[in-house]
């Protein structure tokens, strides 16, 4: 028999983090529509349909409910990253499994994404919402330890991989930012809905932050 591991307050932790996820989209349309300062926990509650107490049981404050939607920005990238197989390149991996994804079920819905960019975008002008941007950004650099390890045969702690794992968070970082900020501001889509040539430009980005050590397959 399986058993559901359950919070401090009794809610399992898969509905908690449903929950979190909910009161972090309507936050980010909030502070979007209205802006952080003029956005009150009252209102996140109501637009939720929560009390306002139950909104700081799972948030310290107002601006960190943009963080479940933030990290939303990455899950896909790096769900991508995970399944990377040693025998491929890092181009041949991303085209086929973005292409795979667009006719299937990503793990990220095409609306949290647009709201992930939107909470990426605000960061700019936002320190609290910069800050929810930044601890994604570290949750990249992190799992980017196990995947460089693995491919270059070292312990995810070692000197050498944290280095390129950084590097690589902070070209991703850079690249999202870059995509997000074009597509608010209008771009051209048919840049972006090429998959092979997004897949192009992670894979570069990473290619040129670890000086060409990653990217290459395994033999």
């Amino acid at each position: 028999m399986t058993t559901t591991k359950r919070s401090s307050g009794g809610m399992s932790e898969q509905r908690r983090a449903r929950l979190r996820l909910e009161i972090s989209r309507e936050a980010a349309r909030l502070f979007w529509e209205h802006g952080v300062a003029a956005t009150s926990g009252d209102q996140i509650a109501e637009a939720v349909g929560l009390s306002t107490r139950t909104i700081w049981r799972h948030f310290r404050s107002k601006e960190s409910c943009a963080e479940p939607i933030v990290m939303q920005g990455v899950v896909t990238l790096m769900t991508v990253l995970r399944s990377w197989p040693r025998q491929s390149s890092l181009e041949d991996h991303l085209a086929a499994e973005l292409v795979g994804l667009r006719h299937g079920t990503p793990p990220v819905g095409l609306a949290d994404e647009m709201l992930a960019m939107k909470m990426i975008r605000l960061a700019d002008t936002e320190p609290a919402l910069r800050t929810a941007w930044l601890m994604a950004c570290d949750q990249v650099e992190r799992q980017m330890c196990g995947i460089i390890g693995d491919r270059l045969g070292r312990p995810a702690d070692d000197l050498e991989v944290r280095l390129h794992a950084a590097a690589t968070a902070s070209g991703v970082r850079v690249l999202d930012e870059h995509i997000g900020a074009a597509l608010l501001a209008g771009a051209d889509l048919t840049e972006f809905t090429d998959v092979a040539a997004v897949a192009r430009q992670y894979a570069h980005a990473i290619r040129t932050a670890t000086s060409g050590v990653v990217g290459d397959p395994v033999v």
